[in-house]
């Protein structure tokens, strides 16, 4: 189905800078040169990325102003300032120095959004150590890989977290202090653990933060590929001039704004865009403890005046499930601007927000590798739903072949970006020659598909690879393979996604037994909660199916393309390679 073009809102509606008024004029102008001018620096010289989204603030005399205007998924409120983010922050990188951690160690935080997560993150960048953010309904499995291939030194978490961290540890030689956070109480500690509490009362609230430049490491995030464990993808201070770019350019976010992420911190967008962007752009930023429920969304947006609001696809398309009745019965005239990331938003989406939400919703795209929004539908321009969007200015993205020359308008091909932005992802962590293997001809190509049409729109086409998008998580198949296979009963596995209306893709395995062990019911329940415990609820199969052969290539390779053609009804194409 076509849908229709929706047009530029009004200029009012969006309170839009006047010079952003003409996407060509201000894209054939922009340089990053210019972006560095409106930022501050260290004083004496230097690039930090809390420093800009915090310090800068108070130093400016917006240290009243608040910061983070948190909710907990009790109901209890607390609102911090700048100065308060700024005292807490420099308590903490004073903690991490008491504990003899330096310029370059790797601190991961792994818990609920409390305020002390933003502070650990915040101070962790000032002592110019790299924070590593950790999903926290992870399973032992997925985060004690991520940290141990990180080599973490130090991991703040949670009592809720204890069970995991007791089958992590003994596999994190490098991990020297695990501090508990229990918000609004005092922990009740476990040998070798430390008190958040405890150290934050002794520390300083004065520290000069440590003098970074913008190519220091600052933040390492773990994503996904087909084969192999997650890969840390680290991001440098300088990474900051782009999220600011964007919380302005993109987000459109003012001073004044009451501004709302649904994404965890453990994700790229929750820091990206729930920490550094907004906070850079000096905004109030609503925190939600709680998961997702229809009617208390809106009731946030209701209670806290949110103006803008950025989440997912997966939740609104649970949204449009609740119905067009429901946000009637909320005061949502706060909202000016909403926008969508993580996943390919569907047309029908974009749509249902302008009737029901009397806004529709904007998309954009980007990835964990890029650090901020490539690709975005700007408030200044007409919408076509179910597009990406046009470039960020200062951003030179192409539809690419196997050659990196670009496909004429209309024709799928490599979504492909032309190295040099201020976020871009430096390496991965520990996997140089997998790093080098992401660029080619002068591109880094993404690994999406796309196509471009004549008025320079970018639209999604699909994966290259097998990684399966599930409510915006990347999920890599080997992972969960892996982890099944640890049951005893598993011979083999292979793991696809499988579409949903929903979440976009789940993810499904299917099993080989070992002799002696039958398919049932209850192994099959039974394999699908080993699955959770190990990697959580968000990376875990949805579905399990047994199968007595899986299709292999002769050396051996699984052939997850045959899987999924197979549960699909669809074409198996070449299968010349299938082991016989």
């Amino acid at each position: 189905m076509d849908y229709p073009l929706i047009p530029k809102p009004p200029v009012e509606r969006f309170r839009v800078r006047p010079n952003l008024d003409d996407y060509e004029r201000i894209r054939s102008g922009f340089v990053y040169a210019d972006v560095i001018r409106e930022l501050d620096g260290l004083p004496g010289g230097g690039l930090n990325i809390a420093y800009e989204a915090i310090d800068r603030h108070v130093a400016k005399g917006r240290g009243e102003h608040v910061a983070w205007d948190w909710e907990g998924k009790d109901g209890a409120r607390e609102q911090y300032s700048y100065a308060d983010a700024a005292r807490l922050s420099n308590q903490f990188a004073n903690v991490l120095g008491a504990l003899g951690i330096g310029r370059g160690e790797r601190v991961f935080v792994f818990m609920d959004r409390v305020p002390e997560l933003y502070v650990a993150v915040f101070g962790t960048l000032k002592a110019g150590c790299v924070t590593g953010p950790l999903f926290s309904a992870f399973g032992p499995d997925a985060a004690g890989d991520r940290l141990a291939d990180a080599g973490a030194k130090v991991l703040v978490t949670s009592p809720e977290q204890r069970h995991k961290l007791d089958e992590m540890r003994p596999h994190l030689p490098e991990l020297r202090h695990v501090i508990i956070v229990d918000h609004g109480r005092e922990p009740d500690l476990r040998p070798g653990e430390l008190s958040w509490n405890a150290l934050m009362r002794d520390a300083s609230t004065e520290y000069e933060i440590v003098r970074t430049g913008p190519e220091d490491p600052a933040v390492m995030h773990y994503t996904s590929g087909t084969t192999g464990k997650s890969k840390g993808a680290v991001h440098v201070h300088q990474a900051v001039l782009g999220h600011y770019a964007t919380g302005k350019y993109v987000l459109d976010l003012h001073p004044e704004d009451i501004y709302w992420c649904t994404a965890d911190p453990g994700w790229v967008t929750g820091t990206s865009y729930g920490m550094f962007a907004p906070h850079t752009n000096g905004v109030t930023s609503v925190i939600y403890e709680g998961g997702f429920a229809a009617s208390r969304w809106y009731e946030i947006i209701e209670r806290h005046r949110v103006t803008v609001w950025y989440t997912a696809p997966t939740a609104i398309r649970l949204l449009m499930k609740a119905g067009g009745e429901l946000p009637k019965k909320h005061d949502l005239s706060s909202l000016r601007y909403t926008m969508s990331v993580g996943e390919p938003l569907n047309p029908e989406a974009v749509v249902w927000g302008e009737k029901n939400l009397g806004l529709p919703f904007h998309d954009n795209w980007w990835q964990t590798e890029t650090g901020s929004i490539m690709i975005a539908n700007y408030p200044v321009m007409p919408i076509k739903p179910g597009s990406m969007g046009r470039p960020m200015p200062g951003i030179e993205a192409a539809v690419v072949d196997g050659t990196g020359q670009p496909k004429p308008p209309g024709e799928e091909g490599d979504l492909a970006l032309r190295p040099g932005w201020p976020s871009m992802f430096r390496t991965y962590w520990n996997n140089e020659p997998m790093y080098r293997s992401k660029f080619a001809n002068g591109w880094y190509v993404t690994g999406d598909r796309a196509r471009v049409d004549e008025d320079g729109y970018f639209w999604f086409v699909g994966r290259s690879d097998d990684v399966i998008n599930t409510a915006g998580h990347l999920v890599g198949p080997f992972e969960v393979e892996s982890a099944l296979i640890e049951h005893p009963a598993v011979a083999e596995a292979g793991v696809i996604g499988k579409p949903d209306p929903v979440a976009m893709e789940v993810v499904k395995a299917f099993v080989t037994l070992k002799d002696g062990y039958q398919q049932s019911d209850e192994l099959r329940r039974e394999l699908l909660n080993f699955s959770r415990q190990k990697l959580g609820p968000g990376v875990a199969p949805r579905e399990i199916d047994f199968i007595d052969v899986l299709p292999k290539t002769r050396s051996g390779k699984i052939m997850r393309r045959l899987l999924k053609a197979r549960e699909l009804g669809l074409p198996e194409g070449d299968t010349s390679t299938l082991e016989e």
